[in-house]
């Protein structure tokens, strides 16, 4: 596509350059100006943010690597077509308006003269270049997998982008707010491979220096047009490598703000502090218990039925987690469209009687042995207590006998897929903000693998991804949780938080929170 947007940009900047040129000569011959700065004035200071972490920046391509502490990067240095904003789950625009022409085109109007910090024009060949790079390279650990409706992208003209789908997909929307749908400027990056160590985006920020697992310097990018203005000058990201420094960090004043990486005992440590303020947010990520459907126990629906009756979630959020985590009785959590606390509605309270029955009218005998796996090196200082619990409930109900069995990591993945269980600890973060995320990977067997199969959920799955009416697909995505919890092949357990701690002087820190675990910086001030 032609770069002439590039060149009406530069005439337009070279005309602005003579008119300011101008006003300056007539201002020099008329009255001095009082606006103007003083010489002797002191300049002002820039508000500089320093954040600590103890994540792992993989990529700083947003068409590499989908870990959380890349995605912090990315999504203030690049900017996508749409946006989520706090508290706000509905897409809105962001670097273009978009909507569906048909269930199977969806056009995006881009905004005019969007540019990069490099002064190149950011037009819908930048827009196309991106999608059909991140799919052409299908990055390991990446999310080109995401985008498998999206045919292709077309450019009638430099600021309209047109996603012609293979099929309908009521997702899209939410995909296109996701970092791996990042604009990145055509002329910077190669085509067939990553850009490593540098970065060229619209967004908030632009990339002021990097030193691979140590530090990560953005400086504001004035040019950007957007939901998500700086407010600040700019942020640096120091990646540290444990809790204790973490803590250390951010109490002694080396961190205006600090994220991922503190335990519980931390957290409440810090809450107690009056050095600085703790905010939480609602995560993204959800624990949950799935029954292997290669288990002849799991594959009656009595057995699954009667512990989704029994399980006490305050119970094993309070034992387990000291209340850091909350109770979660549906696959969705809070604040998605459609959710609905479906184990909620269909078990009501845990209920031995009730649960009882249901495996009396099974002709099952209690109690009933099952295999419960678990691994120690993935879900954090909390799973072998929480399986303790789980155990315990289940044992003390006299309907079942509980053996735990946990491996190492590459081995529980191994050994939850051939059914060593009849049930076994799972977690789920997703990768897109959409209730869709968290229902899919169960309905489809991708990537739990636990051989669950439904009629009725997959029919809802399909009808919910290709409804275009919003209220219609909330209701269906209702539907389907309803069958989940009926069935029970999955049982939620709880929803975790995502934990900022800052100064005291930092202001808006629960808006700068983004429930897939990331952060904002544009919204921040001290």
């Amino acid at each position: 596509m032609s770069r002439s947007v590039v060149r009406r940009v530069s005439a337009a900047v070279g005309v602005g350059a003579l008119a300011m040129s101008l006003a300056v000569s007539l201002a020099a011959c008329g009255d001095p100006d009082d606006n103007a700065p003083h010489t002797g004035d002191p300049t002002p200071k820039l508000m500089l943010l320093r954040l600590a972490t103890t994540d792992h920046i993989s990529s700083l391509d947003p068409a590499g690597p989908y870990d959380v502490g890349s995605r912090t990067v990315q999504a203030n240095l690049y900017q996508t077509l749409l946006t989520i904003m706090p508290d706000k789950p509905i897409p809105v625009p962001d670097a273009a308006d978009c909507q569906f022409d048909s269930p199977t085109t969806y056009t995006c109007s881009l905004k005019e003269n969007l540019t990069f910090p490099n002064g190149h024009q950011l037009t819908s060949s930048d827009v196309k270049f991106s999608f059909d790079r991140l799919a052409r390279l299908k990055t390991p650990g990446g999310a080109a997998a995401l985008f498998s409706s999206v045919k292709s992208v077309s450019t009638p003209d430099e600021l309209t982008a047109v996603f012609n789908l293979t099929g309908p997909d009521a997702r899209l929307p939410y995909l296109l707010t996701t970092t791996a749908s990042s604009i990145v400027d055509e002329e910077t990056y190669p085509a067939n491979q990553l850009l490593q160590d540098k970065a060229m985006g619209s967004g908030p920020y632009q990339l002021a220096g990097y030193k691979p697992g140590a530090e990560v310097t953005l400086t504001k990018f004035a040019g950007y047009r957007g939901p998500r203005a700086a407010q600040n000058d700019g942020v640096t990201i120091s990646l540290l490598k444990d809790s204790t420094a973490l803590y250390q960090a951010v109490t002694g004043g080396k961190a205006d703000l600090a994220i991922h990486g503190f335990g519980p005992s931390l957290l409440d440590k810090l809450r107690k502090s009056d050095q600085v303020q703790v905010v939480d947010k609602g995560s993204a990520e959800i624990r949950l218990y799935a029954f292997q459907m290669k288990s002849l126990l799991s594959r009656n629906p009595a057995v699954r039925r009667a512990v989704a009756q029994l399980i006490d979630r305050p119970a094993i959020a309070k034992k387990a987690y000291a209340d850091h985590v909350s109770p979660l009785y549906s696959l969705v959590p809070p604040g998605y469209g459609g959710q609905t606390d479906a184990f909620r509605t269909e078990y009501k309270q845990p209920n031995k009687a009730a649960a009882a029955k249901t495996l009396k009218d099974a002709a099952l005998v209690a109690p009933v042995p099952l295999t419960i796996g678990w691994t120690p090196t993935r879900y954090g200082v909390g799973a072998k207590a929480e399986v303790l619990e789980f155990k315990r409930q289940l044992d003390a109900s006299g309907l079942f006998r509980v053996t735990l069995r946990s491996v190492e990591w590459s081995q529980y993945q191994q050994a939850t897929k051939a059914g060593a269980y009849d049930l076994y600890l799972a977690g789920w973060t997703p990768e897109y903000p959409d209730a869709d995320d968290y229902l899919a990977p169960f309905v489809t067997d991708a990537p739990f693998q636990n051989g669950y199969r439904s009629a009725a959920a997959a029919r809802l799955l399909q009808q919910e991804r290709t409804e275009q009416n919003g209220l219609q697909r909330d209701d269906l995505i209702g539907q389907l949780q309803g069958v989940i919890a009926k069935e029970a092949p999955v049982i939620p357990s709880w929803q975790g938080r995502v934990t900022v701690v800052g100064g005291k002087n930092v202001e808006n820190l629960a808006t700068a929170l983004d429930p897939l675990s990331f952060l904002y910086f544009s919204g921040l001030r001290k």
